[in-house]
């Protein structure tokens, strides 16, 4: 493999990570955002109530997006496998 192969998958390792990382980090910017509005409209300084909300969101949306991050990730080492085997050929 020449370098520009090997930067090609580093940057594909990289955009699988941003494309399975980035929804569940959606969710918690915006569950965290509204909670901090809410917190500061009525002057609430609790810190589990930043916090629970964000853990119960993400796990739902771990729950709900799985499938998407393992078919993802299942396609990724595939391919990297692929690519790995055919390096002695």
């Amino acid at each position: 493999m020449t370098f520009d192969e090997n930067i090609s998958m580093l940057s594909l390792a990289f955009y699988k990570v941003i494309m399975i990382c980035g929804p569940i980090l959606g969710l918690a910017l915006a569950i965290g955002l509204l909670i901090g509005i809410f917190q500061a409209a009525t002057s609430i300084n609790e810190m589990t109530l930043s916090f629970v909300p964000k853990v119960i969101v993400v796990l739902i949306g771990i729950a709900f997006l799985g499938n998407f991050f393992m078919v993802g990730l299942s396609d990724y080492f595939s391919f990297i496998f692929d690519q790995i085997s055919g390096v002695g050929i």
